[in-house]
This record gives structure tokens, sequence and C-alpha cells, in this order.
């Protein structure tokens, strides 16, 4: 398909006009007659002429009047114009020596003057070829490779079950398995891993992780993938289960998710959910699972007093001691 364009370019010509009138307040003109300046112009090969007048008594006896732009004798209407001061001023102010507008008796007047020359009209014509890129699939396609299993090099058992897999894939995601793998351990001599501390729809939920980056029903596996991902070292996967469990916190499962935040180094659970504890103290005290923590792992209990401690006590601020002389 083909597209039309064009380009336009307004040439303005830009130049500036200064002109001084030496001992103004002896100016002979009476009221509403004129001085005009010289005639000027933008450059030698300009036909277009200018002149600046100005009215040194003034057009009538309550005001002055500012200077006039004139070409040819003819008055030309300014395009935008900006001339001095928004209101006249008074001829008296002008002659005032403590206003410093006339240094030594001398009226100066500055004018910039923009005029537009020509216009330019530059077009064509491009040929817009519009090109259909298909989506990526890349999650897509190696997510087939596990489901069919296809190519797999390796297996994974657990619970009597087995996952045909890649050492490939699992090597570039798991820096674990990486090490199994290029190892000469038992493992990467049979092809064969076997697996004993996790259930086999968790491994499947972890390995669809691994080959596609997405996972699912995450609230009905978080904590046992919490547990796996640190096991394999799957930092994105850990932190989407940290997340999961903190939004699904409640007062009966608080003190099991901080013992598991702290069995897997899961240190934003783990902050998340001692906030937690301390704003409802009182309920998750009287649950079992605070209960067994605190036989189970006292250090936890005098982590989460610690934080409330410092969460409820004010700032001491010290006092200066008096220099003694």
């Amino acid at each position: 398909m083909a597209e039309s364009w064009c380009y336009t370019q307004v040439k303005v010509v830009k130049f500036s006009y200064m002109w001084t009138i030496n001992n103004f307040s002896f100016s002979r003109e009476e009221m509403g007659e004129v001085l005009k300046s010289s005639t000027f112009s933008a450059g030698t090969n300009d036909k277009l002429k200018w002149c600046l007048r100005v009215n040194p008594k003034g057009l009538d006896e309550e005001k002055g009047k500012k200077p006039k732009l004139w070409k040819a004798n003819e008055l030309i209407d300014l395009y935008k114009a900006k001339i001095g001061l928004q209101k006249f001023i008074r001829r008296d102010f002008l002659l005032d020596e403590t206003n410093g507008l006339l240094p030594e008796d001398k009226l100066t007047l500055y004018c910039e003057v923009s005029v537009v020359a020509d216009s330019v009209n530059i077009s064509g014509q491009t040929c817009a070829i519009q090109f259909k890129v298909p989506e990526c699939r890349l999650s897509d396609d190696i997510g087939e490779l596990f489901e069919n299993q296809k190519f797999s090099d390796v297996i994974l058992s657990v619970e009597g079950k087995e996952f045909c897999v890649h050492k490939a894939i699992l090597a570039a995601r798991s820096p674990v398995f990486a090490a199994m793998f290029e190892h000469d351990m038992e493992e990467s001599k049979q092809n064969r891993v076997e697996i004993t501390d996790m259930e086999a729809d968790v491994l499947k939920a972890l390995l669809q992780f691994i080959y596609t980056g997405r996972v699912h029903k995450l609230d009905n596996w978080a904590d046992e993938l919490l547990a796996a991902a640190d096991k394999y070292a799957l930092d994105r996967l850990k932190v989407l289960c940290e997340e999961e469990l903190c939004q699904n916190l409640s007062v009966e499962s608080a003190a099991e998710s901080l013992v598991l935040a702290d069995l897997h180094n899961a240190e934003q659970l783990k902050t998340y959910t001692i906030d937690f504890i301390n704003s409802h103290a009182q309920e998750i005290m009287e649950t079992a699972g605070w209960k067994t923590m605190v036989t189970m792992r006292p250090t936890l209990i005098a982590e989460v007093f610690r934080a409330l401690a410092t969460q409820q006590s004010p700032q001491v601020i010290p006092r200066k001691r008096c220099k003694q002389s």
C-alpha cells in the first residue's frame, strides 16, 4: 500500500533595528507631528523597506504614543507586535531623569521584525509494507517438550511416577540441576534422579515452571513449592510463593508460615508474617501452631517479641552532657 506525504517549510526572515534619538527633549516637532527614522530592510537584496516613526510630543495632552512601523508610506499591520510596555508612558515620565529612560537625553528604540518570506512544499510517496509478525511462542513451545517428552534424556522419579525431562533445560534454569549433571554424580551416570522429599503433583508444578516460567494453581501448592524452589534455587518461583502465602495469611496459618519462611530463608514472607503476628498477637498466641512453635522454635518467638518491642517503644533521645568548666 502506497503512502503519500508532504513536508512544508515556512521561510521566516528575522532582523532587528536600533534607532537612537539624541537630545530628545529638544525635539521641535509639535504635538501630533512625527519624527521618522531612516529606512531599513532585512538585507541588500530585500526590496521591502521599513522605517520607524515616533510622536515626540505625543498625540494629545493625556498620553504619549508608541512607535509605529511603516513601509513605503503605508502603515503595515504588525504580526504579534511587542513594543515596549503594554501601556503608553507619559512624556513627563519619559523625560524624568530619575526613571533612567533617557540617558544623556538619548531615546533608544529597538525593534525586532519577523517577515514570512515564502513557503516550500516537499512531497513524496513511500511504499508502506505492513508485516504481520507472529506472536512469540517460546514459552509454549518449550512447554510442549515437557508435555510430549520428545528428545528427553533424563528421568525424574517420585512416588513411583516418572517424568521424562531434558538435562539442558533443567541445567539452564536451575544451578542445582546444572551442578548435578555437570559433575560425575550417580544421577548423571544413570540419567535418573530419585526425588524423595516432595509429592508428584508438586514436582510436576515445579517442572512446569522450569519449562514455561508459569505455574498453575499456585494457591494449592504454595508452601510445598516454596520449599522446592529454595532447594533448586529458583528465585522467581520462590518469591511468587512468598507473595501467594502473604496474600492468604490468616491467624491459624501465621505460625506455620513463619516457621516455613525461617526454614527456607524467605525473608519477605518472614518480615510480613512477623508484622501480621504483632498485629494479631492475642488471637495467634491461642493457636496450636503458635504453641508448637514455642516448643520447637523458641528463637522465632524471640524474633517476634523483638520486633514487637521495636514497634512499640518510643525513640529515646540521649541527653546532651553539659561541659564542665
